[in-house]
């Protein structure tokens, strides 16, 4: 569920970096094919082709001399998930985890500029679905696997690639990992790669920042539903179900939670705040010192990509009631989605919901969601990343920060694995199309990506 850091991308501060460029080219081209293969699988909701590409992947791993026993095919319903350990040599201490999913969001051919199914090379991008969420880094990270292997490094302590297979949907496999195969993808740590990421200058094209991602909140959906008599709507008469729903959506519209913060977004603002211009950087930065200074978080609340990184947010996403265009509707019922700040409870949520709403309309969850906690800022994953980020981006800064919304690393965190969202892509705002028509990634960096992984693998990797 890639979602781009976008919230410096205005008015920074430049900074140039240059790719390291010491991948070698077979490595390169075997990268390139890799890519192809995996975005040709169409691994949306219902087509059932992701337990092939988990089979294509497991056997590239086999292939290179991984050990049968350290791949594992986990079929979870229609879809499945890939868990492949590189041995260490028990000299470091315990493993890390390295995730990435194979499904992606639904694309149809009409729509779409070019066969979204299909990896183009064109004006200095990848085309096609899942090319930035997130084939392209799983096509790195398996590229960067099979590379160290045919060098014969053996890491001082274990590597654990884990691929799930929804979680653009359900995030079953994720969850099925966590609970039921806890010795496949036991850690000390995780890196998701589908968190954090790089930002280029909307003018120059020069890398900016690169976030890394150490929390989520949690997404929460509930049903509210109003019932009523009906009757002939040539007879108007209250209560009316459409009217009562409407006001409750418009108390639930007009709430402010509480305003929260944590370690990440408070050192994700203080970055921002020096390069973001006006009103909105010097909120940034007052925020960033004093998490109560109401004006900082009021002018934070007008800027979408930060409402969520002060406090939980709920909106009204889907609505339907009434029965007949001459009948007084029986039902009516909403659908708001909240997206749960690390900390706040639950119970918190629905009964603010519930007191907002009013005793007439009937609030239920519709799905039990996973809460996690934020993963502590740990100096050592912190040092790792800014390593094989110096080594592929140098002066860009590594900043920290917390998305306003959910991925794979949920379950991780919430089954006591802390998660780190860090990623080797860099892009500018304008050309994110993650979800959207004509996906895109840009070629440089996805090679320098190579560099990238393959410096992170082997520091992470030869950590005591």
């Amino acid at each position: 569920m890639r979602k781009n850091g976008t919230l410096l991308a205005m008015g920074m501060a430049l900074v140039t970096g240059a790719a390291a460029g010491e991948t070698p080219q077979s490595t390169r081209d075997e990268a390139r094919d890799i890519f192809a293969h995996v975005i040709s699988f169409n691994t949306a909701l219902g087509s059932k082709q992701v337990p092939a590409m988990a089979e294509y992947l497991a056997e590239k791993f086999r292939s290179a001399g991984f050990p049968a026993g350290d791949v594992h095919v986990i079929p979870q319903g229609e879809t499945a998930a890939i868990v492949v350990r590189y041995r260490g040599d028990g000299g470091g201490g315990r493993p890390v985890l390295l995730l990435s999913h194979m499904d992606v969001v639904t694309a149809r051919r009409e729509d779409w500029e070019r066969d979204p199914f299909t990896l183009v090379e064109e004006n200095g991008f990848f085309f096609g679905r899942g090319t930035l969420d997130i084939k392209g880094e799983l096509a790195l990270l398996t590229t960067t696997f099979l590379r160290l292997k045919s060098e014969n490094y053996v890491p001082k302590r274990d590597l654990i690639i884990a691929f799930t297979g929804d979680e653009e949907t359900s995030g079953a496999s994720a969850e099925d990992l966590v609970k039921n195969h806890r010795d496949l993808i036991a850690a000390e740590f995780a890196l998701n790669s589908d968190g954090g990421g790089g930002v280029l200058d909307e003018a120059t094209g020069k890398p900016v920042v690169s976030f890394i991602q150490g929390a989520e909140k949690t997404s929460a959906s509930y049903s509210l539903t109003v019932h009523a008599a009906g009757g002939h709507s040539s007879q108007p008469r209250e209560p009316n179900a459409i009217y009562q729903l409407a006001d409750a959506l418009k108390a639930i519209q007009a709430y402010r939670f509480p305003v929260m913060s944590n370690e990440w977004t408070l050192q994700s603002f203080a970055a921002s705040a020096k390069r973001t211009p006006g009103d909105l950087g010097v909120a940034m930065g007052r925020f960033a010192a004093n998490p109560s200074d109401e004006w900082a978080a009021n002018v934070l609340w007008q800027s979408p990509p930060n409402i969520g990184r002060t406090r939980t947010t709920c909106i009204a996403t889907m609505i339907e009631g009434g029965h007949a265009d001459n009948a007084l509707p029986q039902t009516a019922t909403a659908t708001v989605n909240c997206r749960v700040f690390p900390g706040m409870s639950l119970a918190t949520v629905l009964d603010t919901l519930k007191r907002l709403a009013g005793d007439a309309v009937e609030v239920k969850p519709l799905y039990d969601p996973y809460v996690s906690e934020a993963s502590p800022l740990r100096p050592d994953v912190m040092s790792a990343a800014e390593t094989a980020l110096k080594s592929t981006y140098p002066g860009v800064p590594l900043v920290p920060d917390m998305a306003p919304f959910g991925t794979d690393a949920v379950p991780f965190r919430a089954g006591g694995i802390p998660t780190y969202g860090l990623t080797s892509v860099f892009i500018k705002g304008s050309d994110h199309f993650a979800h959207g028509l004509n996906e895109r990634v840009p070629v440089r960096s996805f090679y320098t990506g190579l560099d990238f992984y393959y410096i992170l693998l082997k520091t992470v990797g030869s950590k005591d």
